[in-house]
């Protein structure tokens, strides 16, 4: 139990970090910031690739981070789109 939620930290600060590289906007987020983000990226990203027939995060894995980071950018760009409206 408690090394899941180790898993989960790291990849989601990893993933969160990651998306924020990706959308430019690395210095708007904090550690804790990226943990989360890349944790419900996680969740989304996990989602997405099942409403599309692939399977979501899967373990400490590369996979995993990609479907991860996949979540985090598409989470990141939703909030940004939701506070410009």
């Amino acid at each position: 139990m408690l090394t899941n939620l180790i898993v989960w930290i790291v990849l989601g600060a990893l993933a969160g970090w990651l998306a924020s590289m990706i959308i430019r906007r690395d210095g708007a987020n904090g550690a804790g910031a990226n943990i989360v983000v890349g944790i419900v990226g996680g969740l989304l990203g996990g989602l997405l690739f099942n409403a599309f027939g692939a399977s979501g995060v899967s373990g400490l894995n590369l996979y995993s981070l990609l479907v991860a980071v996949v979540g985090s950018v598409v989470l990141i760009w939703l909030v940004g789109a939701l506070r410009r409206a």
